[in-house]
């Protein structure tokens, strides 16, 4: 997927990583209720995300059935990388840092980042 998707296009790609295949119908009746999003947005949406390989469709009678083209941790890999290289010029430790400086980082969440040190270092 070459093509970054919006956070709308975001929200439909977490009903389809959460289950797929769907219809477009489905689709609408999974999206978050209060985005406030009518049939046609939610298919201007899939067309969009059809657009740029994020998802694909089959036919399945008169209907099509979507599902995504790129799997939900390789996605967030992208993003992630993306905001890092961005922001913190690629290095993950002033990114650690400048959370750390803004008390961000909760003594569960150092705990966490201390057992997967430990695991990353085996």
């Amino acid at each position: 997927m070459a093509e970054r998707i919006s956070d709308a296009e975001h929200a439909v790609m977490e009903v389809l990583w959460d289950q797929s295949p769907l219809t477009a119908q489905e689709v609408v009746e999974r999206v978050d209720p209060s985005r406030g999003w009518s049939a046609n947005t939610v298919k201007t949406l899939l067309g969009r995300l059809l657009a740029k390989s994020a998802v694909t469709a089959e036919e399945d009678g008169r209907r099509y059935l979507y599902r995504p083209a790129v799997e939900r941790e390789d996605y967030v890999a992208g993003e992630s990388q993306r905001l890092i290289d961005r922001l913190f010029g690629g290095k993950l430790t002033p990114l650690v840092a400048h959370l750390a400086e803004r008390d961000k980082i909760s003594d569960s969440d150092i705990a966490e980042i201390e057992a997967l040190l430990k695991e990353l270092k085996k």
